[in-house]
């Protein structure tokens, strides 16, 4: 007996009713990308190993999903190879492509690919899937998209200020309220590493800041003693653990923090720059707040972090984030180093959070609107010329294909939620009926459509 078919840990099937929900999201997040003058783009799905591996930090290389070689992968390995069982030489042999795992290094790679037919600054949206070998939880999924807006070839802090403002925009149209926008600063975290005297453990200290949330500040320490930050220069960033007050108490307080770094405070100009102009422009319902525990654990990042929480009504991680990075074209092509900065939005956890709260309009899953019954060939040739008008103004609709029970046919619009059955059509004439309160009526050709409508 054939076992039961089954799909990958971490992936997901889509239902019609849920295909349209996200395509509401995305419709919503397209029209403000572009809104705000960000051209589409798509880059492949997989790409050269060479050109994910090592962007993403040790623990972000661990979760790039490998593609085998074609045809005899174990072709070039030789038996010595496969039993000294060094897993990293021999994945350079048996894989030479990747899965993508997010949409930021593909963009670079693309940016400088394609550097000759671009037009600088350059503003990009891409919406499309990426794949990362996590464990799978609620909100974490090992397939999911990624619906990110970048700026490639300015420093300008600007750019900044019009990202928080695309993130408010996108959730004010969603109807999704009390979202927090946290930004921080990489330059603050080198600061900081400097004034600990642990430059040199810059990674491991960021890394370790980023999880306060999820494993505390105890957890968190104890990860930096294991990474070899002396329990002294913790000592010296112990207000880090509870930083509060207002955007401006804060960077008074990163000021005295960081009075003999210069690194630190170019991270504060900057970070006043953006927070206090943001202010000034205002915002429809998102909060901004300074996290300086923020690090994000993407090597790449080196001025302006962000990451937005959802409400506090629903228990969710973040559901967005992004950030300045002044080299990512660097590692492409070292003598032609450009200033991006992006943000990304967590399509799939969006979608979750607006269930939850139920904020998805009734209207996104309405499919068909009327619903044409078939009793016999000379009828449904007669309902499909109706149809074929009604579909060139836009409505929604459609013929049961088979001359079955009316009661089968009713039941079908029932339960793909089809408001209207038209039950016959006599002289142009339409018997229309409204399934969902059952009241009926004669109408005309003119009168149906302005119904429907």
């Amino acid at each position: 007996m054939a076992s039961k078919p089954s799909i990958p840990k971490g992936t997901r099937d889509f239902s019609p009713i849920e295909v349209s929900k996200r395509n509401y999201i995305i419709g919503i997040m397209r029209s403000h990308f572009e809104k705000f003058g960000y051209q589409p783009i798509e880059t492949p799905s997989f790409e050269n190993s060479e050109t994910l591996m090592g962007k993403y930090g040790e623990e972000g290389d661990r979760l790039i999903f490998k593609i085998l070689n074609s045809g005899d992968y174990l072709d070039k390995v030789s038996l010595d190879e496969l039993q000294t069982i060094n897993y990293k030489q021999l994945t350079g042999k048996i894989s030479e492509k990747a899965l993508r795992y997010d949409l930021t290094v593909p963009f670079a790679r693309y940016v400088v690919q394609h550097q000759n037919e671009i037009e600088f600054p350059f503003k990009r949206y891409q919406i499309q899937p990426v794949w990362r070998a996590d464990r799978p939880q609620k909100g974490r999924f090992r397939e999911f998209y990624q619906c990110d807006a970048d700026v490639v070839g300015s420093t300008s802090l600007w750019q900044e200020v019009e990202l928080v403002q695309l993130y408010d925009a996108v959730f004010t149209s969603l109807g999704l309220e009390g979202v927090t926008i946290k930004i921080n600063n990489r330059k603050i975290l080198s600061g900081i590493a400097e004034v600990i005297g642990a430059s040199d453990k810059l990674i491991d200290f960021t890394v370790a800041l980023d999880k306060l949330d999820k494993i505390g500040e105890e957890g968190v320490k104890k990860e930096m003693i294991e990474k070899g930050i002396s329990e002294v220069a913790l000592q010296k960033v112990q207000t880090l653990f509870n930083f509060t007050g207002s955007i401006d108490e804060k960077l008074e307080k990163l000021e005295v923090l960081l009075s003999n770094s210069d690194e630190g405070k170019k991270g504060i100009e900057e970070l006043k720059f953006i927070c206090e102009n943001v202010t000034k422009l205002g915002l429809q319902n998102a909060v901004l707040d300074l996290d300086v525990t923020l690090a994000r654990g993407l090597n790449y990042y080196t001025g302006a972090i962000f990451e937005v929480a959802a409400p506090q009504t629903v228990s969710m991680g973040s559901i967005g984030g992004g950030g300045r990075y002044d080299d990512l074209t660097g590692i492409f092509d070292s003598k032609n180093k450009m200033s991006g900065v992006g943000i990304s939005f967590g399509l799939d956890r969006i979608y979750l959070v607006l269930e939850e709260l139920n904020l998805f309009p009734k209207t996104v899953v309405t499919s068909v609107k009327v619903l044409f019954l078939n009793y016999g060939e000379k009828e449904a040739f007669e309902a499909l010329q109706a149809i074929s008008k009604l579909r060139k103004l836009d409505v929604k609709v459609d013929l049961y294909p088979d001359n079955a029970k009316v009661d089968k046919q009713f039941k079908y619009a029932e339960r793909r939620a089809i408001p209207y059955v038209v039950k016959e059509i006599v002289d142009g004439i339409f018997t229309l009926k409204n399934i969902v309160f059952g009241d009926q009526k004669m109408v005309s050709f003119e009168e149906l459509v302005s119904e429907l409508e």
